[in-house]
C-alpha cells in the first residue's frame, strides 16, 4: 500500500481550504484519509497560512509515506520554524537557571 502525504479540499465553492491528510495513494483525493495531519488556507493573509503536526508527519515519512510536492514544502517551511523557535526556547530557560544571590 503506498501511503501519501496530499491535500484534500474541504473549501465551498471560490473559498478553497484543504487538509494536509495521509492517505493511499490509490484513493479519491476527497476520500477518508488515514489521519489527518494540519491544514492550510490559500485565502488567508496571515503567514503562515497553514498548520502541520511535523511529529506525525515525520513518522510517516519514516515508514515510507510520500508527499506532494505542495506538502514537502510546508514540511520544510514547519522544519525551519521549529529549528528558529528552539534557540529562543533555550536562552529563555538560561536566564531563568542563573542563581539568584541572597545579598
Amino acid at each position: 500500500m503506498a501511503v501519501k502525504l496530499r491535500l484534500k479540499r474541504i473549501g465551498t465553492r471560490n473559498t478553497p481550504v484543504f487538509r494536509i491528510v495521509a492517505t493511499d495513494g490509490r484513493k479519491p483525493r476527497d476520500g477518508r484519509p488515514k489521519e489527518e495531519l494540519g491544514t492550510y488556507s490559500p485565502l488567508s493573509q496571515e503567514e503562515p497560512n497553514f498548520t502541520i503536526n511535523l511529529e506525525r508527519a515525520e513518522y510517516w515519512l519514516g515508514v515510507g509515506a510520500k508527499p506532494s510536492d505542495t506538502v514537502r514544502s510546508f514540511i520544510r517551511k514547519a522544519r525551519r520554524a521549529a529549528k528558529a523557535e528552539e534557540p529562543e526556547a533555550e536562552t529563555a530557560e538560561e536566564k531563568s537557571e542563573e542563581p539568584k544571590s541572597d545579598a
